[in-house]
């Protein structure tokens, strides 16, 4: 793990905002990792905000919410922030908002739930992992086999982003009564909630909770779920193994709040916190944004200082850049980071000098540089040996690189390759 320049001050004091409603939101069809959604609508319809749009073909999947009220007006391709460009159901806002029927349950009537009951309501509200790796969040839930142990991730280390430290400041009961949840239904007796260092107004939060606090090294990649499990309980996932297998179960802090909204206000997932920041923005803030809205609707909210050179959905080592400002907020979107020239300017590739920087940064222990030159020789079976599969894609092996080698690209093209 490295330490990074966290540049979190701009938006790390700044309290969520409503984003004004959009007058159009654009929902793709996928918003997670899985099969592409049902359109359940057609054009001309009308729609109420939390209304189901668009159901699963497949276990891995979730299905798909309106966000505001009004006309579906278009089922068309739109561009993705993730995907380049998908089907997207376009609703044409009527500014009324009108929702959908929310049934507050009260406590007594959370208690009853059954675990399978708390797993159904999860999927029926659309809710998939809100830290950026879009797991739909049901089967999560269904574990293989026991789980002892819950780890809440509230390390947010990617640099920037601040919308998970927010919300845990903002939100702490809810997302108490969230992970209780979950842990009752699991029967999980032990509660950790990993916090980095430089959090100390979450760490202070959560220091009166049943929970343990685990106050973590603000370094990174202290989010991955391995380096996570690893850093608490001093215990390693075996190579080609998950968190279930150890019987350890890891959840963001945005997702277990989106449990607790569903199951206590019988909320779908259509609304999600954003951090806008970056040297470009006039007024850096924590946003709380309809899914679909275009991302330059955010970006006129909070003003420009200057024109940026780079937009990229996510932090600056995962993130990814977009090619238009139309790309819709989707339920994987935890910030939108606009960079100046100089920041976005690239570096020249040099050939690699063989000096293992990659190699000791590699958070997972893989050899970056070896998959990268078997990667651009198309030796798919060698990257596959040299376990290409098993990359968390945390982006580290290009930033410790003397050679400016683009090493994460290279691996992401092995990736897809071996799944073909």
């Amino acid at each position: 793990m490295v330490r990074l320049t966290e540049n979190k001050q701009f938006s790390e004091n700044r309290a969520i905002e409503n984003l004004p409603l959009p007058e159009k939101v654009y929902l793709p069809l996928i918003q997670h990792l899985g099969k592409t959604c049902n359109a359940e609508v057609s054009v001309g319809n009308m729609v109420k905000a939390g209304q189901r749009i668009a159901g699963i073909q497949a276990h891995l999947s979730a299905p798909i919410h309106a966000s505001i009220s009004g006309k579906v007006i278009a089922i068309q391709d739109w561009p993705h922030p993730v995907l380049g460009r998908s089907k997207a159901i376009v609703i044409e806002g009527d500014g009324r908002d009108t929702h959908e029927l929310f049934t507050l349950r009260t406590q007594a009537e959370v208690d009853r739930l059954t675990a399978e009951e708390v797993r159904k309501i999860v999927l029926n509200a659309g809710i998939v992992g809100m830290g950026g790796a879009s797991f739909p969040t049901h089967i999560k839930l269904t574990p293989p086999q026991p789980v002892d142990t819950l780890i809440i991730n509230g390390a947010e280390c990617e640099p920037y982003l601040t919308a998970d430290s927010r919300l845990m400041v903002e939100q702490t009961g809810e997302i108490v009564q969230g992970a209780s949840l979950i842990a009752r239904c699991l029967g999980i007796k032990t509660v950790y909630i990993g916090i980095e260092e430089n959090k100390p107004e979450a760490i202070k939060a959560f220091s009166g909770t049943p929970f343990q606090v685990k106050v973590l090294k603000s370094d990174y990649p202290q989010g991955g779920e391995k380096q996570l499990i690893q850093n608490i309980l001093g215990k390693e996932i075996p190579r080609g193994k998950l968190p279930f297998d150890i019987k350890v179960l890891v959840q963001n802090v945005a997702t277990i709040y989106a449990i607790y909204e569903a199951v206590y206000k019988n909320k779908p997932l259509f609304e999600r916190v954003v951090t806008v920041t970056g040297s470009c923005v006039k007024s850096p803030k924590n946003l709380l944004v309809r899914l679909g809205t275009p991302i330059k609707n955010l970006i006129e909210f909070c003003g420009l200082k200057e024109e940026p050179a780079k937009v990229i959905i996510g932090g600056p080592m995962m993130g990814i850049a977009q090619y238009t400002d139309e790309v819709p907020v989707i339920k994987s979107s935890g910030g939108l980071l606009l960079l100046n020239k100089k920041e976005a300017q690239g570096l020249e590739e040099q050939p690699c000098i063989r000096c293992a920087a990659c190699v000791r940064g590699c958070p997972i222990g893989l050899m970056p540089c070896q998959i990268n030159l078997a990667a651009e020789r198309s030796f798919w079976n060698l990257t596959k040996e040299y376990s290409a599969g098993d990359c968390i894609e945390c982006g580290i092996c290009n930033y410790v690189c003397p050679a400016n080698r683009k090493l994460l690209q290279t691996i992401k093209r092995a990736k897809l390759e071996l799944l073909k």
